[in-house]
């Protein structure tokens, strides 16, 4: 399963992306929980957690709103966070 980060996710995650090889039957909340189990460097200064973002993130499943995290994921799937934007 690849993973996307945009905006402040990216900042706090590190990287742009990441892949995670995980279980058949994988949801969406064990996939955060496998990236809340990366080992990363501290956000930059000011910016949140990563945990604090995803907790208030939206997600993309192949590019369609996902709002379920039970909804199980698989092989090849691509999930994208979206933290809050502002703005207007």
């Amino acid at each position: 399963m690849n993973v996307r980060y945009f905006a402040a996710a990216r900042a706090a995650a590190g990287v742009e992306d990441e892949f995670f090889d995980l279980a058949s039957g994988t949801t969406v909340a064990g996939l955060l929980q496998a990236v809340l189990a990366v080992d990363r460097a501290e956000p930059p200064a000011g910016a949140p957690p990563l945990h604090r973002i995803l907790s208030r993130s939206s997600f993309l499943l192949n590019e369609v709103a996902v709002r379920d995290r039970t909804t199980v994921l698989k092989p090849g799937d691509v999930v994208d966070v979206l933290p809050p934007f502002a703005g207007g």
